[in-house]
């Protein structure tokens, strides 16, 4: 029995007796790869008193948030973007002079939170919000586009200075109801849609299968996000959209004119893409906060999140190429690193590394990721050994804009490579109950060829002009999209078409890609185009204001706001605002507010922190009073100026659920796979031995038997694996096919006679039928 102290970033409340907020209602509607999502939030008071319902939740953090309105009986009022603090005290005011008001603002910390006040609702009163944004959908590895519905906000470490309030509780305590369906439209037939969620079957509405519905199964509980993937068939070929400008609008300005989407998917020569680097400095940044020890899936309860890191981790060691350099941080409220600087890759360094990481839990206290991030780019850059940072965390950070920002500061001297695990995680990573594959083949991205010297170039008739409103393109990988917003200026009658061009070094040699597009606008896409190319352009001012923070007089803040306004796209300097000026009732009396839960994925016995790696300076109890109850449970003095009783009742509450005598639980059994591969040398042979004979299910007799005589003991060994991995783990192929090709590659410069009868040797040995060629010999 051991027993265990909870820790929370969020103000920690009971759920009311009464939540104003009844159901949300969620429709999709997905043209193919752009996603316009509309929310209807019903709320209904059913008190005494007249309510303010304040409601924190997560969206995608690229979404373009573009409208806001409420229904209050038969009357519709449709908000306005107006500047921050104007929209704040509009909203107050109306408040104070007893009308309605509602008001949504993005989080100034994370793009991803929002918070919505549905200010004056009389008892008895039901009001409908409707909410719509607009979104690109990511392209995975396996060509599939993810679409993400954020409907978990896990409680979020808040570094010194931040402030987003989150009401969390367990999933099975939501006091609100979700319905979701998607239409989906696309040029070319959709194959399928996975989720991590129960659909109902796929519903085709036409014959070539080229529009489809989708709906969540009955009964779906706030445990996960909302995720689909969906297949088109040849997918991703490179499009570009012309969008005509709105004419009630400005010429000249953003929304005035037409804004053309470009999506492009480079494709690679073969012979480049068919060799593997090696050469590289790895750099892995690892979170051990205590919310990586919450179970990474509600069906895995005894995978953490931090032994699917450390899982992960061997993956990646054991697949990176000799010759390359590499080093290990791991960060909470501190960070630490295996090796003062970046050491090159060996088996000594290796098997340094994997020991330190067998060992690493999930007890740094807090999520304090900007510092070690810092630290990382202020080291020298090996010369030829292009730097790639790969990043795990579960995203429970508050400041999510300030760790975006020191990223793509450094994108020119480096690629990053993000990943989630669990659900509501931060808008840098994505969520995924199994990250191996996914992160084997960003590294396999890693290990491509470095593009460099990248420029894009248009080709217009004469007349027109454009001025591109999207990052400079600085990465480039094989089967990866590269999104360019452009506004066009100006007019022609010369020509129809226009074309743009990528041009790029790779591998030393100089390579393009071109596409050809109409300059007739689409019919059928209203101004979603517009809006994403205005969220693009508010997203990089936005970070250039970070920037220059202090530096300036508010130019660019007055540009964003500006930019917010004329395209009705929030940004984190506005907010949407709507007032019920037509209500001939004055509310009456003081309201009660009312916090509208969000689901947490962690449940919150598991979320919790071992008193014996407790650090009370270094945890989430942040408030007065979560300090208090540390430090009656930790034992350790802390100091208290002021304590609200209310408070203080509501976080004994909480306490009383979390604290309590848990049995240590039993270790999950070793996974074949990772006891096979924890066995490989950096070489990327194996060693004949007992414990490799156990880990292929047989006895050391069995195999020494079966070893053909002129075959060496590391060279049968590592034939054995392979024919292992070939014939019982094709399931997993994108986790070991990188060490597998290190193995091969071994293999064929040892020149070892006999490998056709080595390989029959061990195929009657393990019971397969695999060739020589299959196996990359």
């Amino acid at each position: 029995m051991r027993h265990l102290c909870c820790f929370y970033s969020s103000t920690v409340k009971c759920v009311p007796p009464s939540v104003p907020l009844q159901s949300i209602e969620v429709e999709l509607e997905v043209r193919d790869h752009v996603a316009t999502v509309v929310s209807t939030l019903k709320y209904q008071n059913k008190e005494d008193k007249p309510v303010e319902a304040v409601f924190v939740f997560p969206l995608p953090g690229d979404a373009a948030v573009c409208h806001f309105s409420a229904v209050i009986g038969q009357k519709e009022i449709v908000a306005e973007v107006k500047e921050k603090q104007e929209a704040r005290e509009e909203y107050d005011d109306a408040l104070s002079s007893g009308q309605q008001a509602f008001l949504l603002e993005e989080s100034e910390q994370s793009p991803d939170i929002f918070s919505m006040k549905v200010g004056g609702l009389a008892p008895g009163e039901s009001a409908s919000i409707r909410l719509e944004y607009v979104t690109e959908l990511a392209v995975q590895a396996d060509d599939g586009l993810r679409f993400c519905l954020p409907a978990v906000l896990n409680p979020r470490y808040q570094p010194q200075g931040a402030s987003v309030q989150v009401f969390s509780v367990p999933a099975s305590l939501v006091p609100y109801t979700l319905c979701f369906c998607g239409r989906l439209f696309s040029p070319r037939p959709i194959c399928k849609v996975e989720s991590s969620c129960s659909l109902e079957p796929l519903q085709y509405l036409n014959t070539d299968q080229t529009q489809a519905t989708v709906k969540l199964a009955a009964g779906h509980k706030f445990d996960r996000d909302v995720e689909l993937v969906i297949y088109y068939k040849d997918a991703h070929q490179p499009t570009a959209v012309v969008e005509a400008g709105q004419t009630s609008a400005e010429t000249g300005t953003l929304m005035g004119d037409p804004v053309v989407m470009v999506s492009l998917y480079p494709e690679f020569p073969q012979s480049v893409m068919s060799s593997v680097a090696s050469c590289g400095e790895f750099v892995f940044l690892l979170d051990r906060s205590g919310s990586m020890d919450c179970s990474t899936s509600n069906s895995r309860e005894q995978e953490t999140r931090i032994s699917s890191a450390r899982d992960t981790l061997l993956l990646l060691l054991k697949s990176l190429p000799m010759g390359c350099y590499f080093n290990i941080y791991s960060f909470g409220s501190s960070y630490e690193h295996i090796f003062p600087q970046s050491v090159e890759y060996s088996e000594k360094s290796m098997e340094e590394a994997l020991k330190k990481v067998k060992g690493m839990e999930a007890d740094l206290g807090g999520t304090e990721i900007l510092e070690p991030l810092k630290h990382i780019y202020s080291q020298r850059c090996i010369p030829s050994q292009p730097r790639q940072l790969f990043v795990f965390t579960d995203g429970e950070v508050g400041n999510t804009k300030e760790v975006l920002d020191v990223v793509k500061k450094n994108s020119g001297s480096h690629r990053c490579f993000s990943f989630g695990i669990g659900e509501g995680a931060s808008s840098f990573i994505t969520g995924t109950d199994r990250m191996q594959p996914k992160v084997m083949q960003s590294l396999r991205f890693a290990l491509q060829p470095a593009v460099e010297d990248i420029s894009v170039t248009w080709g217009l008739p004469k007349g027109l002009s454009v001025t591109v409103l999207s990052p400079p393109i600085t990465s480039i990988f094989q089967g990866q999209r590269s999104l360019i917003y452009g506004q066009l200026t100006g007019q022609s009658s010369e020509a129809t078409e226009g074309s743009v061009t990528v041009k790029y070094s790779l591998a030393g040699r100089p390579s393009q890609n071109q596409l050809h597009f109409s300059l007739k606008p689409a019919e059928d896409t209203g101004l979603t185009v517009h809006r994403l190319a205005a969220r693009t352009l508010i997203r990089s001012l936005e970070m250039e204001d970070r920037d220059e923070m202090g530096e300036t007089d508010g130019g660019i803040k007055e540009k964003v706001v500006q930019l917010s306004v004329q395209s009705g796209v929030s940004s984190s300097f506005t907010a949407f605002i709507a007032v019920n000026k037509d209500n001939n009732e004055t509310i009456q009396g003081p309201l009660v507010r009312r916090d509208i839960p969000v689901a947490s994925e962690c449940h919150f016995s598991k979320f919790l922190l071992k008193i014996r790696k407790a650090r009370c300076g270094c945890c989430m109890f942040q408030n007065t009073e979560n300090l208090q109850l540390c430090s009656d449970l930790c034992g350790r003095e802390t100091h208290v100026s002021h304590m609200d009783a209310l408070h203080q009742d509501h976080a004994k509450i909480f306490v009383e659920l979390c604290v309590e005598e848990v049995e240590t639980p039993q270790q999950p059994p070793v996974d074949p796979l990772l006891q096979l591969v924890s066995l490989q040398k950096a070489s990327g042979c194996w060693i004949l031995d007992p414990d490799l004979a156990a880990a292929l299910g047989k006895t050391s007799e069995e195999v020494e038997k079966s070893k053909p005589a002129m075959v060496t003991s590391e060279v049968w060994a590592t034939i054995l694996a392979l024919i292992w991995l070939h014939g019982f783990k094709m399931d997993a192929k994108e986790e070991w096919e990188l060490l597998a090709m290190k193995a091969a590659s071994w293999l064929r410069a040892q020149n070892a006679p006999c490998v056709p009868e080595s390989v029959d040797a061990g195929n009657a040995l393990l019971g397969c039928s695999l060739q020589k060629d299959a196996l990359m010999l």
